[in-house]
Order: structure tokens, then sequence, then C-alpha cells
């Protein structure tokens, strides 16, 4: 289906949509709507940016680092996975499953972002019956951890307190704005893939064989708990924000002083979002190698609050991955390290990059003491493979090699 076509399916969830302007937003809650025509084109124009140039992956020096990531067995099977997208992909309708499927190697995987107004692909959860919603979940069931299962159902959750907030604005949030697509056929020997975005929460899932490569990897939300409301309770993000504040102050003041590198922070700083698959990045902080073993295994623990989202022996596996490469591992900060603080850190390093980021206000602005300054009621999340990986790009591209396909027609 093509993005034309997507306009007579902007009724569902987008009719009504608005968006705050943030020249105005600190002013006053009246919010401007938007037509599916103005939604779609802005929808374009951040493709049109974000798809400039070919991909080539995150790297340090625009380079990417060879030899990385190979083709191998790891012993844990991606047959519950495989077994769930079949189901799900059968539940649907002809037309249902005609705007969900792409091939394995198509734009489309790097079609994703976290703003609302985005005019998403693939088939949206308002629009699926209960056993197709079961469906879905059932895809996502099998390729998480409980953990990362709870954390994406506990951002939907939040997206309908967001919902809520803003004078029960559902044409624009809600907990069902959310979308899947397929890539390429689920198969045990073939690469294939499946993908899940909307508002603060992007689960980019790439298989070949029994390996898996969860990245790019978005979670967040405004609010991150649940104050009020139909899910009053629900919070996120918790321990990757209290522990990544332990870390920082576990460094003696040697350490501290190479690990910070701004002792305050105004401004998102989170580098590697949408559009944002080429970002040349340099390491920064204090190397892993410089730590002390206790300090080593702390920052590993952190790194497994990201990575221990993944389906717990593919988890385990990636985690391998991480430890291997430790010494090369780099933490970076930016903020307070007071209780309270905000802040941003990332963790870096040839097979890694995670980015935790308090950020400003942005669609809850008019409840914000201040809403030019980041709150920590508003936190992004990335993590990415960084040397050409994400998406799983480098294992297909040596699949290829392995055995030649025809070119997919576009």
């Amino acid at each position: 289906m093509s993005r034309v076509q997507l306009l007579g399916a902007l009724a569902v969830g987008f009719a009504v949509a608005v968006w705050y302007q943030p020249e105005l937003a600190s002013q006053t809650r009246a919010p401007r709507v938007r037509p599916p025509a103005e939604l779609l084109r802005l929808s374009l124009d951040a493709e049109k940016v974000g798809l400039a140039t070919p991909f080539t992956g995150i790297t340090v020096n625009g380079q990417v680092e060879p030899g990385l990531f190979g083709i191998r067995a790891t012993g844990v099977s991606t047959a519950p996975v495989r077994t769930a997208a079949t189901a799900f992909l059968a539940s649907l309708t002809p037309s249902q499953r005609d705007k969900t499927t792409y091939a394995v190697d198509a734009d489309e995987w790097r079609k994703w972002m976290n703003q609302s107004f985005y005019v998403r692909q693939g088939v949206s959860f308002l629009e699926m019956s209960a056993p197709q919603r079961e469906a879905a979940f059932g895809l996502v069931r099998a390729s998480l951890s409980a953990k990362g299962l709870k954390l994406t159902r506990d951002i939907m959750k939040l997206n309908e307190t967001l919902a809520e907030l803003n004078d029960n604005n559902f044409g624009e949030y809600g907990e069902w704005q959310y979308h899947i697509t397929v890539m390429g056929t689920p198969s045990a020997t073939e690469p294939w893939g499946w993908q899940f975005d909307g508002h603060h929460a992007v689960i980019n899932y790439f298989v070949l064989g029994d390996q898996v490569v969860m990245t790019p990897y978005f979670t967040g939300s405004e609010p991150v708990i649940a104050r009020s409301g139909k899910y009053a309770g629900t919070s996120i993000l918790q321990d990757e924000q209290r522990q990544g504040l332990a870390f920082i102050t576990a460094l003696d003041d040697s350490q501290r002083s190479r690990a910070i590198l701004k002792g305050s922070k105004t401004e998102n700083l989170a580098l590697t979002e949408a559009w944002r698959d080429n970002v040349v990045l340099d390491y920064a902080g204090i190397r892993a190698a410089d730590l002390s073993a206790g300090q080593r295994d702390q920052l590993m623990a952190l790194v497994g609050l990201y990575v221990n989202n993944l389906d717990d022996g593919h988890a385990r596996v990636k985690m391998e991955e991480v430890g291997a490469h430790l010494d090369r591992t780099w933490f970076a900060w930016v903020g307070g390290t007071r209780p309270g603080s905000v802040f941003y850190y990332r963790i870096h390093s040839p097979v890694i990059l995670i980015e935790f980021d308090h950020q400003r206000p942005a669609n809850l602005r008019h409840l914000a003491s201040d809403p030019n300054v980041p709150s920590a009621e508003h936190i992004h999340t990335v993590v990415r493979t960084p040397n050409g990986n994400d998406y799983g790009k480098d294992l297909l591209r040596q699949h290829y090699l392995q055995h030649p396909h025809q070119a997919t027609a576009p």
C-alpha cells in the first residue's frame, strides 16, 4: 500500500489528530487540528530527509568496523517467534495483510518515528479485532522477555494517560495507536523480521536462522508515571534512571571527571533517534577498561536493563557479545548527579549503543512548571547496534553474499 493510499486509512486515529504548536503551548492548551493530508506531508518530508542517504550504520569515524557480526548458530530457537508471526499474519484479512507485509530488504525498516503525528505503515491495533490483537501480542510475547513485554504494554498504557491529560485527545494519542509490519516471510532459514511502531515505542526485530537483532529499539514516555486516570500507578524506566545515577555516583572523583562531559543539562541530547541511522559518533567519557571489577559488573548490569527486554535466550547471547567488547565500552554523562537531577547518559561500544535522555516537555507543556527545561517526567531511551548491524543489515548482507537472491522488486 502506498502512502497516498494510506490517506483513506487515516480516519482511524488521525482524522481528528491535533498537534501542539511549541511557540503557543506554554501559553495555551488550545490545539490546532491538522488534517490528514498535512500529517501525510509532514511524514513524507521527514522520510525524504531521513532516507536521503543509503544505510551505513552508526560509526565512530564514518567507516564500519568489519568482522564484528558473523552468521553463526546461537543454540537459541526462533521457532516460537516464527510460529507467532505466521499466526498473526493468518489472522489478518487480505487487505490488512497487503499493507502489513514488505520485502525483508525494504526501506520500510527505516521508516519509524517516535512523534505521534507520523503516518505509519502496517496494521494498527485500532483496526484489529480482539483475536487479531491477541495474535499481535502473541508475536510480541514470543519475541520479548516478560520484562520487555510489560514495558511495551506499559508504554501503550501511558500513551492512554497522555490522551487523558490532553483533554481526552484520543485522536492523536491512546493505548492502541501502534502498528505492526512484517518484513519478508517467516522462515527457519531465510531472513525476515517484524516492526512495532508508535509513540514512544519502536521495536525492530530481525531474524536469521537462530540469530536475532532487536535494534533500533526505542522506549520512552511522557509522563513516565501515571498519577491518575485509567492506568494510575503505571510507571516505566525507573530502574534505568536509578541505576544510571547509581553508576555515575559510584565512580571516584577522577573517574567521574572523565565520565562527565558537562555538569548541567538544558536540552534534549539523544543523538540516535529516528532518521539517524548513519550518525558518526566518537567514543566519549570513561572506558570500562579503566573501571574496577565491581564497577565493570555494575556497568554490565546497567546494559542488561536494556538488553534483557529481548527474549531471555537471545538476551544472553547479546550480553556475551557486549562482554567480549567490554574493554572497548565507554560511558558518558551529561547533567547533575544528585537525587532528582535531570541527565543524559550513553553507553557505547563497537557492538552496542545505549542512550538515556531526560527530555523537555513536549505534549504536556501545559502542565510543566518550566516547559523549556528537561524533566524526569519525559524520558527517551534508544538502543542501537553500531557498525552496520541495525535492522540486522550486516547479517543480511552476509547472507546475500553466501546465497545470492534476486533483487527485490520496488
